[in-house]
């Protein structure tokens, strides 16, 4: 490479915490191989999600939407990686693409943000929640029956500026990412990950690249974070049993200690009237099989008639 030329370009969506993540990566990369973060090109790329907000994410086909675009421009070579929120990428990958790095997993954890109550226990009954998420609404509704919730779009700030207008009395929302936007303040209440289990992936940035390209696994190789990526497989081999889509609330949160992988997941109704969840724990080599193995346990528990059609 000649001095001063770009070295490596990066696929992204161009909300602020999308663009956060990939600066993220740029200077984690630059640091890693020396490189002046200017020869670093990051390029925001629209996706179907961020074009279409008048829709729930259930009803537009699934996982992927935030995504496809960035893979699509990734795969035509005209971007050297993509960077995603591990969350948002479907359970099977473009033929010629995978995860090849992540960085430290942020603190998974929901929360929950009101000016009407200090915690979703507390919020008054009938009152309305916002969220975007199956399984955060199927999780809201099984602690809390009386509860409504409504479909809730947009980014971190539209949804925080939705809020102080009065549109809902609640949402909730990554801790990671207001962590990485630097409004962590605006949290209300942390919900237990106990309690409410954490998306797959959530709080871990992933980076994507295409298998054949040596060179740039080289370089990912030395950023990659060696026990976020061993949770991430963990959680992602048991979304696949499950063929986890936006359809289906399904939650799962792996965590390592001491070489030792810990993972719980749950399936549930999106009204939180029915929820199964099971735990495993095992070897840091056996992530994926534990995953796997939690995923066919709930789907021989909930039975065919538990997932919708289609």
């Amino acid at each position: 490479m000649q001095s001063g030329s770009v070295a490596l370009r990066i696929g992204t969506r161009g909300s602020p915490l999308a663009l956060a993540q990939a600066t993220m990566v740029r200077a984690r990369l630059a640091e890693a191989h020396g490189l002046a973060p200017e020869r670093i090109e990051v390029r925001t790329i629209r996706t179907t999600g961020d074009a279409i907000r008048d829709r729930p994410l259930s009803e537009l086909g699934g996982k992927g939407l935030f995504t496809k675009e960035i893979e699509e421009a990734l795969a035509a070579g005209e971007v050297d990686l993509a960077v995603h929120s591990a969350k948002d990428m479907p359970t099977a990958l473009p033929a010629g693409l995978f995860i090849a790095a992540v960085l430290p997993r942020e603190d998974p954890r929901d929360v929950l943000i009101s000016r009407k109550a200090h915690a979703l226990r507390a919020l008054p009954a009938n009152a309305v929640v916002g969220t975007a998420s199956l399984r955060r609404q199927a999780l809201v509704k099984r602690l809390r029956p009386d509860l409504q919730v409504v479909s809730f779009r947009g980014n971190v700030e539209t949804r925080l500026r939705k809020l102080d207008a009065g549109e809902v009395d609640a949402t909730l929302l990554a801790l990671a990412g207001l962590k990485r936007l630097g409004l962590a303040d605006a949290a209300t209440e942390t919900l237990d990950a106990g309690a409410f289990i954490p998306a797959v992936g959530q709080g871990i940035i992933a980076i994507e690249a295409r298998e054949k390209d040596a060179a740039t696994r080289k370089l990912l190789d030395a950023i990659n974070h060696a026990d976020s990526m061993t949770a991430l497989v963990t959680e992602r081999a048991f979304l696949t049993v499950l063929e986890g889509s936006c359809r289906t609330p399904i939650a799962g949160h792996a965590t390592i200690a001491d070489g030792r992988v810990q993972f719980r997941g749950l399936i549930a109704k999106p009204d939180g009237s029915a929820s199964f969840d099971t735990s495993r724990e095992g070897a840091m080599g056996e992530g994926a099989a534990l995953g796997a193995d939690a995923g066919a346990e709930l789907k021989q528990r909930a039975g065919p008639n538990f997932f919708p059609a289609g």
